[in-house]
């Protein structure tokens, strides 16, 4: 599988599109670490270097859908899987050298962004303002989390033999995850009940006084297999990494890590019994 590796590692090096992926995520670290500051001189507002850290696991999984479908989409079309079986490749370690590389490029374009947005960020806007164990943790539950998605795309690329198809997959996946993640907090972040207000002649709004319920408020069991699914999808997490606001810390990368898992001994399986024409 060495082999494997060092030639993937190699078409990566000369990948045009992972080197524009990279730049992207490079100059982003830089933008919101600078344009923080910016604002803050000018409007006066009060920024931290906390406040845009973790903005990046909104753009990684992104690229990382349009680089590997790029990258691994084009396998089965230019025949790339076909003469690695044919000269003795296992399956096992072709699917398992893909996902490597998959993982190596996410986790390197978060790399990427927090690099100099820390070196920008740090002379410019100080130092974090939560605990360092707190930042450092929601770093960790972001890379688990790229590499949850770098497992679902290596499937989809994986058990595609159509180059437009996959580059579809990847993409559609990362939206629809992100979109059901902003969707599930929207509903749990419903207040229970709202204020009932009367509009006076004059124009004038007045409190009345009274609560009324909220019918799109979740609760009761519907409340906690909400939070499961938030905590569980990977664009939940994102939804969390970037506010900050993790309900449960320590479980998140247990759910990345069984997505990863069930993704890609699921692929394995599938992969093995494809038929590579």
């Amino acid at each position: 599988m060495n082999r494997l590796l060092s030639a993937n590692f190699m078409r990566v090096k000369k990948n045009k599109c992972f080197w524009i992926c990279s730049a992207l995520m490079f100059v982003m670290g830089i933008y919101f670490a600078a344009g923080s500051y910016a604002d803050m001189k000018k409007m006066g507002w009060n920024y931290t270097l906390d406040g845009n850290c973790f903005v990046y696991i909104l753009f990684a999984p992104v690229l990382l859908a349009v680089f590997g479908s790029l990258f691994l989409g084009t396998e089965y079309s230019d025949g790339t899987i076909r003469n690695k079986v044919m000269v003795g490749h296992r399956r096992l370690h072709i699917y398992l050298s893909n996902l490597l590389t998959m993982l190596a490029a996410g986790i390197a374009f978060c790399a990427l962004y927090l690099l100099p947005y820390l070196a920008v960020g740090i002379p410019l806007l100080g130092s974090f303002e939560a605990d360092i164990r707190k930042i450092l943790l929601i770093m960790a539950v972001t890379l688990v989390l790229i590499c949850a998605y770098g497992a679902i795309y290596t499937m989809i690329a994986m058990l595609s033999s159509n180059k437009a198809g996959v580059t579809a997959g990847c993409i559609l996946a990362a939206f629809v995850l992100l979109f059901s993640g902003v969707y599930i907090s929207s509903r749990l972040e419903e207040p229970e009940f709202y204020t009932d207000y009367n509009y006076t002649v004059g124009g004038k709004i007045e409190d009345t006084g009274v609560k009324i319920k909220n019918p799109r408020y979740v609760d009761g069991k519907k409340r906690e297999v909400y939070q499961f699914v938030y905590d569980f999808l990977p664009g939940g997490q994102e939804v969390q990494c970037v506010r900050k606001t993790l309900a449960h810390p320590f479980a998140l990368p247990v759910y990345s890590g069984a997505i990863l898992v069930l993704t890609t001994a699921g692929g394995i399986w599938l992969f093995r019994r494809k038929d590579i024409k």
